[in-house]
């Protein structure tokens, strides 16, 4: 049986339609990504971590948003030629959406709704935004660029990370291989 996840209409960032359940069976980390953010390096982490899993059947999606601080200006041509420029990125990129607040695209209000709350990096990235003078979004939207789901091969979403824990943190990589054991 499909998830509901799955069954969302999408497109690719080449403007192909295509939904999550392209990926049934392999596990996922679904990103909001943004070329102009302080966390934008994690796209180096993110490939690292997509280019050592995936032959076990991880796969890492993108999905630029420019909801935080108009750090995501480009099209989806200048996306997609800045992250394989930049960053070698080769693992799938979607269409730029809205992840949070009014016209929030209906995967992220999926991805909320099953996992209202992510687990903290050590620093507390909602205390830091107020520090530059951000008012952070409130609970359960996703609170800024880089924040991730992760979802079983089965479709479930069983975690959230936030935003500023590194893809490469122990807590997030045992998260995958427990998932990848399944």
């Amino acid at each position: 049986m499909a998830s509901v996840i799955q069954d969302i209409p999408l497109k690719t960032i080449d403007g192909r339609p295509a939904s999550l359940g392209d990926y049934r069976g392999s596990v996922l980390l679904v990103v909001n990504v943004a070329s102009k953010c302080g966390l934008t390096p994690q796209y180096e982490a993110l490939q690292a971590l997509y280019s050592r899993y995936k032959g076990q059947g991880l796969v890492v999606v993108g999905f630029p948003a420019n909801d935080f601080a108009g750090q995501e200006p480009g099209t989806n041509e200048e996306i997609s030629s800045f992250c394989s420029t930049n960053y070698g990125v080769d693992f799938p990129m979607f269409s730029k959406l809205v992840a949070t607040g009014e016209g929030r695209h209906p995967l992220y209000s999926a991805l909320i709704e099953a996992q209202p709350k992510a687990t903290p990096a050590d620093e507390d990235m909602r205390e830091k935004l107020k520090g530059y003078g951000i008012t952070p979004t409130p609970e359960p939207e996703v609170l800024w660029n880089f924040e991730k789901f992760l979802v079983g091969r089965n479709g479930n979403v069983v975690a959230r990370f936030a935003p500023n824990m590194a893809p490469d943190d122990p807590r997030i990589v045992s998260a995958i291989e427990a998932e990848l054991a399944k």
